[in-house]
């Protein structure tokens, strides 16, 4: 099932964009949605297509009482926050993934984003545009959407009630890709500022890929991100400057990183890679591999397995780099 999605939804804040509805279709009960959003580009996102685009949802749930939709056709990109009742200071930017193909807001957004509110942390989940949807910016446009997030979210610091210098990142799958470029290319340049955020740093306080794409090389590259985001016919040159690992700055932040030995979609090579990429830097990198968990499994598909005490053991972990007081 698909529908187009609604713009100028008026939101409290920073936002105006609505966040993804089914038209006609209710929500689960139980499940907070989002509210409220930040809109990333007050002029309109740069670099446009020369055909417009239709930002559209799919609901690839059977099940009444739990939704996964994917979205693309991302014009308007933005953060849907999760604020907590209690908070702690820390925020978390979180890319959902979907391959480059769309953007997966429940299954690794929004469960994600409740689960961190719940205990503290102010979460936005992003939703940034697909480098395969024509933007001028081209295999960097997802890049572009993610350095703005962290600025917007450090210069609006005191009404979102974070400490600024406390805004950790996390991303699943090609998410986790998105996620390990912003922790190793912070400071390149990707698109031209627009008012005095961009003054800011993207560096985030710390960086959680998890079960991620890294590599845009055979035989370990995840052959539909690799394609859309550099292209079948991608040289060399684009592929490693475009694979985190062969990107890693001496300053780069500490890293979480997590993997399931049995993930037939990302080799867990790619999170391998890395890690030795990080050590031969001299960045700090905790990592955590399990022999069962596939891949996608987030939060709702680990359960019942070993793998599922892993938000537990990246909460631990964040503890000892300051990002949780």
């Amino acid at each position: 099932m698909a529908a187009s999605l609604f713009a100028g939804f008026g939101t409290k804040a920073l936002g105006k964009t609505a966040v993804p509805t089914l038209p006609g279709g209710a929500l689960p009960p139980g499940l907070p949605q989002p509210s409220e959003t930040i809109d990333l580009w007050p002029l309109g996102a740069p670099g446009a297509p020369a055909r417009s685009l239709i930002e559209t949802v799919q609901e690839r749930s059977t099940d009444s009482l739990v939704t996964d939709r994917a979205v693309f056709g991302i014009s308007k990109p933005r953060m849907a926050v999760f604020r907590p009742d209690r908070p702690n200071g820390a925020a978390v930017l979180i890319k959902p993934g979907g391959g480059y193909r769309w953007v997966v807001v429940d299954k690794e957004g929004y469960e994600m984003g409740r689960w961190l509110a719940a205990r503290g942390f102010t979460a936005f989940v992003l939703f940034y545009r697909l480098p395969g949807e024509g933007w001028a910016a081209g295999s960097d446009v997802s890049l572009s959407d993610a350095q703005r997030a962290m600025r917007l979210i450090r210069r609006n610091a005191r009404s979102l009630a974070v400490d600024p210098e406390r805004v950790s990142a996390m991303g699943f799958s090609a998410g986790g890709h998105l996620c390990a470029d912003l922790a190793t290319r912070f400071a390149v340049k990707t698109y031209d500022a627009v008012d005095q955020a961009d003054g800011l740093s993207a560096k985030p306080h710390s960086a959680a890929p998890i079960y991620p794409v890294i590599s845009m090389s055979a035989p370990d590259a995840h052959p539909g991100s690799r394609e859309l985001l550099v292209g079948k016919a991608a040289s060399a040159a684009v592929e490693t400057a475009h694979s985190p690992h062969r990107n890693v700055p001496g300053d780069a932040p500490p890293f979480f990183l997590l993997h399931a030995e049995d993930d037939d979609a990302v080799p867990v090579n790619n999170t391998l890679m890395l890690r030795a990429a990080l050590k031969d830097k001299g960045v700090r990198v905790e990592t955590h591999l399990f022999e069962f968990g596939g891949h996608g499994f987030g939060l709702r598909k680990a359960i019942g397995k070993p793998v599922e005490v892993w938000p537990e053991l990246w909460r631990a972990w964040a503890r000892t780099t300051g990002l949780a007081l």
